[in-house]
């Protein structure tokens, strides 16, 4: 048992959350860069090579949900287990995650093995790109077990606050993807020229080298949980407990699988070039999404831990802190995609076609994230509070309901650059959403906290 109080009960929270947080950005940035670098590699190869891995995300972005919905369910609930120092169901909770994460890699195994090509008829007939996106597909999902062991262990180190090593894990497997990307691709230095398979090789090479360096950190430095094979076996009430705030979460970040998935179907309608510079602004959106993302994995513990310990201000003083820290990001990215789209897009070998679409989409849709990064801190409260399900309704009315629908309607006019205004009109009812959620939050949980309405007035 412990002997003295973990580090997220008593560090004063805006260098707790700085410490906890900026590790975890780090490494979501370098791993936002391999997405990028990735991209630039597949466009040097052809348009339609950059288009089938533009076709393939929504499968790619769907194995992310499960396994950091999955995480986030064991984070949360680990996190609250040390802060009641219920040390033996903590360990009931990490082992049962590790388990979680190997039954998911399962389902994507079968997929690429048998269903890959019939998704991409699903979305064209073009048969080159059905080729190149079967290729990297397959190969992405079968190899898919580095990245279910990859963030299932983080989350376990993140549970305890040891974030630099997630830093160190990720990073490394990032800059692995970067060195394989055009060695694999172009086949430098001896190795046979891959293409399209190349990129995925060395996509999957770096998950699996970043998840076990993972395993390694927890076995010599997460002292606070015990991770042994024999102890891996079912126990439903906790597997529950976690579901109850990962299944939300899967379902959150899968909606944007789904929504991916239908704007393709939308834009391939008026060309492969307006699919490919969908592809390329969702991984520049990675830029600037990262950050918060790991602004909230540094976030939830801390939330969960003193909800746990029950210490009402340092919950108040981070939620605070991390909607203001979220703006600053966003209003970064803004700026840069703004004054900067034509650079960018040459970075991915722009022909005149993809610019003359690609500006427009850029400075257009980067107008949502003055709203957004609002929304993203706001779904990461609730799911730390264990109201996943608010996230679940917050993205599903953003996408589903709004964005979607938008998009469609919006396509029916014939201008394509009318189809990206439907992100700015998504994200301004999103913010509304959350702030009404988070009144509901201080009213249901936090009433009797001080602070916390400070925080609401200052977002509404």
């Amino acid at each position: 048992m412990q002997a003295k109080e973990n580090k997220m009960g008593v560090m004063p929270i805006k260098k707790l959350l700085i410490s906890m947080s900026l590790p975890i950005m780090i490494s979501m940035l370098v791993q936002a860069l391999y997405n990028v670098v990735d991209s630039i590699f597949v466009a040097k190869i052809s348009e339609d090579a950059l288009t089938a891995v533009s076709l393939a995300f929504p499968i790619q972005h769907l194995i992310i949900a499960i396994a950091v919905g999955t995480g986030v369910g064991i984070n949360a609930l680990l996190s609250r287990t040390l802060g009641e120092k219920d040390f033996e169901k903590s360990n009931i909770t990490a082992n049962n995650g590790i388990l979680l994460g190997l039954f998911s890699y399962v389902i994507f195994l079968i997929f690429g093995v048998f269903f890959t090509k019939a998704y991409f008829i699903s979305q064209t007939n073009d048969a080159q790109i059905i080729e190149y996106g079967v290729s990297y597909l397959s190969i992405i999902c079968i190899g898919s077990i580095g990245i279910f062991i990859q963030i299932i262990f983080e989350r376990l180190l993140q549970s305890t606050g040891k974030t630099f090593y997630t830093m160190i894990s990720q990073g490394t497997g990032a800059i692995i993807n970067i060195i394989l990307d055009p060695i694999l691709i172009f086949g430098l230095f001896g190795m046979p020229k891959l293409g399209i398979t190349g990129a995925a090789v060395a996509t999957v090479s770096g998950q699996i080298v970043a998840a076990i360096l993972v395993i390694i950190f927890n076995l010599t430095v997460n002292k606070e949980i015990s991770i042994r094979i024999k102890d891996i076996r079912p126990n439903l009430r906790v597997i529950k407990e976690i579901y109850s705030v990962g299944i939300p979460s899967i379902i959150m970040v899968g909606i944007t699988s789904v929504t991916t998935y239908g704007i393709n179907n939308i834009l391939v309608k008026f060309s492969s070039t307006a699919v490919a510079v969908f592809g390329i602004y969702f991984k520049l959106q990675s830029f600037v999404f990262m950050p918060v993302f790991g602004l909230n994995n540094g976030m939830i513990p801390i939330i969960a831990y003193n909800y746990g310990a029950n210490k009402k201000e340092r919950l108040t003083e981070t939620i605070r802190l991390s909607i203001i820290y979220a703006l600053y990001i966003m209003i970064v990215g803004l700026v840069l995609i703004q004054v900067f789209p034509e650079k960018i897009l040459a970075l991915f070998s722009a022909s005149e076609d993809m610019f003359s679409i690609g500006i427009p989409a850029l400075r257009i849709i980067s107008l949502s994230y003055i709203f957004a990064g609002v929304s993203i801190v706001s779904g990461a409260v609730y799911q730390a509070f264990g109201n996943g399900l608010l996230s679940l309704i917050n993205e599903a009315s953003r996408q589903l309901v709004v964005l979607l629908p938008a998009a469609y309607a919006l396509s029916t006019l014939g201008e394509i650059n009318l189809i990206w205004w439907s992100y700015p009109l998504a994200e301004v009812i999103s913010v509304i959403v959350s702030v009404v959620f988070l009144k509901y939050i201080y009213n249901k949980q936090l009433a009797p906290m001080e602070g916390l309405q400070e925080t609401i007035s200052t977002v509404t």
